[in-house]
């Protein structure tokens, strides 16, 4: 007798429902899991309008509104994977808007004009520097 484990093929089945921060995570919006699962936490990726745990199953057709530091992502679930895999394989799972695509490149736009005529310091300050900088940072004080 064959043993069970023997007859299975190497393609798994998709499986029917994810973790909503195990999906974030292979869909590479998050780092790590842990990540995800701070920003669920904190109100940061919202599900059908709705704030949501990070246990909560996701199904395809879900509509995921995720918040990564400037960016606001509004996707839609296409696919479920519960393995991080390659960006290419990634970027498969969701679909995004395109009024979100638009939105996150006006951001974009925008602080990158924000830092136009910045140049940051060739070297570090010497002594002198660093008085000054801590005397102008004392000003408030008298």
């Amino acid at each position: 007798m064959v043993p069970d484990r023997m007859t299975r093929t190497n393609t798994p089945d998709p499986p029917a429902s994810v973790r909503l921060d195990l999906w974030l995570w292979a869909a590479r919006f998050y780092k790590t899991r842990s990540l995800a699962r701070q920003a669920i936490e904190t109100g940061k990726v919202e599900v059908a309008g709705q704030r949501a745990k990070a246990a909560r199953a996701m199904r395809v057709g879900d509509a995921v509104r995720a918040t990564r530091g400037d960016e606001v992502f509004e996707v839609q679930v296409l696919a479920l994977s519960d393995m991080r895999g390659p960006a290419s394989v990634a970027q498969t799972l969701y679909q995004e808007s395109e009024a979100s695509r638009v939105q996150r490149e006006q951001v974009r736009a925008t602080v990158a004009a924000g830092r136009t005529g910045y140049r940051p310091p060739e070297h570090k300050p010497d002594k002198r520097a660093r008085r000054l900088i801590r005397a102008l940072g004392d000003i408030d004080a008298l």
